[in-house]
């Protein structure tokens, strides 16, 4: 099977929690590099919280996984945490087999999510 559909995201700042919406396939395109420096912009202007919206990612590989562990490793380091919300059934197994089920804090919806930082 060939995945052509490259990630597309739009990213917006809700209150003080940045959602970061992710579609398409996360197979190590350039977009990877792009979410990662706005990820940065964020923390640099302050902002410390982040869910990253699975609902429509179809597809991820190792090299996202990877991107996605490079992303945690930058928020925390500003002390910062991050959620991932919504995978699909694909991706949850796929987070399950890696066990990075214990590496990322994974939530069932983007209100859930948001509402996990005003704990």
């Amino acid at each position: 099977m060939e995945l052509t559909d490259n990630m597309k995201y739009t990213h917006e700042l809700q209150n003080d929690v940045a959602i970061f919406k992710l579609d398409g396939n996360m197979l190590g395109t350039p977009e990877n590099n792009l979410i990662k420096n706005d990820i940065i912009e964020y923390l640099d202007k302050g902002v410390n919280k982040f869910v990253l919206d699975l609902t429509d990612l179809k597809h991820i590989n190792s090299t996202g996984l990877g991107v996605f562990i490079t992303i945690l490793t930058k928020i925390k380091s500003k002390n910062g945490e991050m959620v991932l919300c919504n995978p699909s059934q694909t991706i949850s197994n796929l987070l399950k087999i890696t066990k990075l089920t214990s590496v990322f804090h994974i939530l069932h919806n983007l209100e859930e999510s948001v509402t996990y930082f005003k704990q």
